[in-house]
């Protein structure tokens, strides 16, 4: 009864478990339909009541072996005895927010149906329909959009073409505890630079300091210029920077070191790290190969009992544990050793000039200032050289770093001009004597660059009145012709200055 009567269906339409199915039921047919034993004894030996097998006889004579294969409804999943537009209806209740439960849907579906005179469902009907909705709709419905995407879109893997092609950074927070200076036990972060086409890792940095702009450049410095390790060999500049949209990776700096070294900047999705899948698979490894097999390591988050780690142990046995393991083993995806993937093909990366450059442009800040007459401000705090004495009043570049405000380097029309120093966080004083001695040196300057002119242009004044001497009258003919020129003088009303004048 629970069968739908058999349409004239081929074996190969059945899927596996139906085929599965009737093969079971022909072995049991089997003693009757080959060795010619009657139903009741199949039936004695099987257990199954004499009505089944010979239903299942006229099935298998009329339709074949596809025709012992247990069919399902064709209404199956459909609600019988419910009014056709009550479905839509209890999907709509039950999509609803907040998350509403099956009972409440059902007594709003009941008010709608005794309202328009339908049959009212009971509540296993309504709670079959909610159980057989999309989950993808639901998920939707629910828990919004963001949830949906990264559980139900489709995705695209981009995969860089060459070494350099394209790096990732990310930040993590280790699950181990290291003993700091002052003693106490600190969970470190860490930054990663990896290359996306060989997943080696281009640098590192460890910190106890949370993610800043400057934490990722010195990361970035390290992994762009030559390390000291010959073994670590991955160096250059890459064509593309991808960096999630923390305010360490999207501040101001790190976007002029990008234009400075012809790099692109490229963040991803705001909210959605499956774009960086890489380098977080990198940080479970790490977590299943290094961090649990070292003293303070609490997946939890909560402090160990002791940490006999400090920073510099830890490094040394991260270090190792990059160069020697995760660059030499053969990586799941690519099936290549990291370092090796990255060293095929002999390509030549492209570097920075010099390390001084490199510096200038991650680890110093650019600012623009003006020089005042009594040295540069920046952030409260007043820099200072003797060479600025010829550049008050001038626009300059400054270049600072962060870690050490005690100096700044000035720069003005794109030449190194001088470094300049803050008096209070350096511990040097610029004397009185030395800034009057400066300043009289500056104004020595001006005024003989003042005499230099001058006599330049009494010069040429001079060889120009030679030139015209010739071509004046004698002073005689002057007075002559000045007399003969000379108008009679006529008295003019002298001026007013009051009304009774």
């Amino acid at each position: 009864m629970n069968e739908q009567p058999q349409d004239n269906i081929p074996l190969t339409a059945l899927s596996p478990d139906e085929r599965a199915r009737a093969l079971e039921r022909y072995q049991i047919l089997q003693p009757h339909l080959e060795h010619g034993r009657s139903l009741t004894q199949v039936t004695r030996n099987c257990g199954l009541p004499r009505r089944t097998l010979s239903r299942w006889l006229a099935l298998y004579r009329r339709y074949g072996l596809a025709g012992l294969a247990r069919r399902g409804r064709r209404d199956r999943g459909q609600p019988r005895r419910l009014h056709p537009e009550l479905q839509p209806i209890i999907e709509g209740f039950a999509l609803c927010k907040p998350t509403p439960t099956a009972a409440l849907v059902h007594r709003q579906v009941s008010d709608v149906a005794r309202r328009n005179g339908w049959p009212v469902p009971n509540y296993r009907q309504v709670y079959r329909i909610i159980k057989q909705l999309d989950p993808a709709l639901v998920t939707l419905a629910h828990d919004g959009s963001k949830t949906y995407r990264m559980t139900y879109d489709l995705l695209y893997r981009h995969e860089a073409q060459k070494p350099n092609d394209l790096w990732q950074a990310d930040h993590t927070l280790l699950d181990i505890w290291l003993r700091h200076e002052d003693g106490k036990l600190v969970r470190p972060w860490l930054t990663v630079i990896m290359d996306d086409y060989s997943r080696a890792i281009a640098g590192f940095r460890l910190s106890f300091e949370a993610p800043s702009a400057i934490q990722t450049a010195l990361t970035l410095r390290q992994a762009i210029w030559r390390k000291p390790l010959p073994k670590w060999k991955i160096v250059g500049i890459p064509s593309v920077f991808y960096t999630d949209h923390g305010s360490d990776f999207t501040s101001e700096h790190l976007e002029q070191v990008s234009i400075d070294l012809k790099m692109s900047l490229v963040f991803s999705e705001p909210g959605m790290p499956r774009g960086r899948g890489k380098i977080e698979r990198f940080f479970r490894t790490l977590n299943q190969k290094l961090l649990c097999a070292l003293p303070g390591y609490t997946p939890a988050g909560r402090p160990a009992d002791r940490a006999v780690l400090t920073v510099e142990t830890f490094e040394a046995e991260l270090e190792r544990f990059i160069l020697e393991q995760y660059h030499e083993s053969p990586h799941s995806e690519t099936g290549e050793a990291p370092q090796a993937r990255w060293e095929r093909g002999g390509f030549l990366p492209r570097l920075a000039e010099s390390l001084e450059q490199l510096d200038l442009l991650l680890l110093m800040v650019a600012k623009s200032r003006k020089v005042r007459p009594d040295g540069i401000h920046f952030q409260g705090l007043r820099y200072l050289d003797l060479t600025l004495a010829a550049y008050v009043g001038e626009s300059v570049i400054i270049r600072y770093d962060p870690r050490d405000m005690a100096e700044i380097r000035i720069f003005h029309e794109h030449r190194f001009l001088c470094r300049a120093i803050c008096a209070e966080l350096a511990g040097e004083v610029i004397s009185l004597r030395d800034i009057i001695r400066a300043r009289n040196r500056r104004r020595r300057e001006l005024r003989q660059t003042l005499q230099e002119r001058s006599r330049l242009v009494d010069t040429l004044l001079e060889v120009r009145r030679g030139e015209s001497h010739g071509d004046e009258p004698t002073p005689s003919d002057e007075l002559t012709i000045t007399s003969e020129k000379l108008p009679e003088r006529v008295d003019s009303p002298r001026l007013k200055r009051y009304i009774h004048e």
